[in-house]
């Protein structure tokens, strides 16, 4: 797939990384391609490019969000007519929202009109590098979740779940956005506030 993913922060750095491995084409979208750190970013990881974020957007069929939850209605305004192109949201609002709008998968969706997918919001950057963990003397695969009312947004975003090492599962569609962000607030709460450390993770089990 040729992929834009908007932040290369801890969780987008992560996934563009996992996804260049597995052979798809990934491009950053940044407002500012000169940047130190990204300059830095690219040098590290030469199977990614970079591009503004309008022509990144434009040239790709699936973008991929990861920038803070506050900034996302600015970023879809700035993004305008996707109508077609397939937008995976993972972000949280849990903490800061992007004002009026409750979420941003509700901003990207209303403002961009591209066909929506929630994912990669769940779990923390350490799990995308390596969602594998030892368990019985075997590697056994991080949980990830995805929702939205879009089958085609939805398929896309299990198989680059998959794609990255993940087991996926169907958290539901457009209306179980805001529960699936309350995973994030919950597996924050175990890593951090209740000292689990990050390096851990969902997993279903199933009799």
């Amino acid at each position: 797939m040729n992929i834009c993913v908007i932040g290369y922060g801890n969780v987008g750095g992560a996934l563009a990384r996992q996804w260049a491995k597995a052979g798809h084409t990934v491009t950053i979208g940044a407002r500012n391609v000169a940047k130190p750190d990204l300059t830095a970013f690219l040098q590290n990881n030469p199977g990614i490019k970079a591009d503004t974020i309008a022509q990144a957007s434009a040239a790709n069929d699936v973008i991929v969000v990861t920038i803070p939850a506050q900034a996302v209605a600015e970023l879809a305004k700035e993004l305008g007519d996707l109508s077609g192109k397939i937008v995976i949201d993972a972000t949280n609002s849990v903490f800061m929202r992007p004002e009026p709008y409750r979420t941003g998968f509700e901003a990207l969706q209303k403002l961009t009109k591209a066909k929506m997918a929630k994912c990669f919001n769940s779990t923390g950057a350490e799990n995308m590098n390596n969602p594998l963990y030892p368990v019985n003397g075997s590697m056994v695969q991080a949980d990830m979740f995805v929702a939205g009312s879009d089958a085609e947004a939805k398929a896309v975003a299990t198989q680059l779940a998959k794609d990255v090492g993940f087991d996926c599962y169907d958290f539901g569609g457009d209306e179980q956005v805001e529960l699936l962000e309350e995973v994030c607030r919950i597996w924050i709460h175990l890593a951090m506030k209740q000292g689990n450390d990050r390096n851990m993770a969902f997993k279903i089990l199933k009799r």
